[in-house]
């Protein structure tokens, strides 16, 4: 590659010029992914809590649900279930850390006050209700866990794209540069010996 470079003066300012922007590249992909790799660990510890209190949504959720049945029945747990008369919405946005879109999922009508959710009071009892509210908090965990897995997700794609920018920079790229700038240098120096040599015996023979 150095051989493909013309060694001149321009051409080492050039060089010069390439190697001081390289290098404040490196310095602030470092700092991102350095930035981005703090956020991530911020995340994970509040993805694991939620995870770990989403899996025990789950199981009050499958328990409440057993009791109910062996209280009322299958089938009446089922048709009441069937009496809800809206589904909960979710509303999808985006929020930026260091660059990276994350998504932002809120939602409404997961958790709805005993007379919104559909089904009478009449012919029902606690153990529906003690379900009904036992999954509406099972569906608003696993809300707030994909929010916090996705956006981990799109952090460490980011991680590993910013890590690999940084060590082509620091392994290849700068190296090359200063690899040819070495070369022209030597070049040049070469290039001025002999000229100062040619002048010299010029001079001598001018003598």
């Amino acid at each position: 590659m150095a051989q493909d470079v013309k060694p001149t003066r321009s051409e080492l300012i050039q060089l010069k010029k390439k190697i001081k922007l390289s290098e404040s590249g490196h310095k602030l992909l470092k700092m991102k992914r350095d930035g981005l790799i703090l956020e991530f660990f911020k995340i994970l510890n509040e993805a694991r809590n939620v995870r770990t209190e989403l899996d025990a949504a789950y199981e009050k959720g499958v328990g409440k649900i057993n009791l109910a049945c062996a209280v009322n029945g299958v089938v009446s747990v089922r048709s009441t279930a069937f009496t809800a008369k809206q589904s909960p919405e979710i509303q999808l946005s985006g929020h930026n850390i260091m660059g990276v879109v994350v998504p932002k999922i809120s939602s409404t009508g997961v958790r709805k006050p005993l007379y919104e959710r559909g089904y009478g009071i009449i012919g029902t009892n606690s153990y529906i209700d003690e379900t009904a509210e036992a999954y509406e908090d099972l569906v608003e965990k696993i809300i707030t866990a994909a929010e916090l897995e996705t956006t981990m997700k799109r952090l460490l794609n980011e991680i590993e794209k910013t890590k690999r920018r940084v060590n082509a920079l620091e392994f290849k790229v700068i190296p090359e540069l200063i690899s040819i700038m070495k070369y022209i240098r030597f070049t040049l120096e070469e290039m001025e010996r002999e000229n100062t040599f040619r002048l010299k015996r010029i001079k001598a023979r001018a003598k």
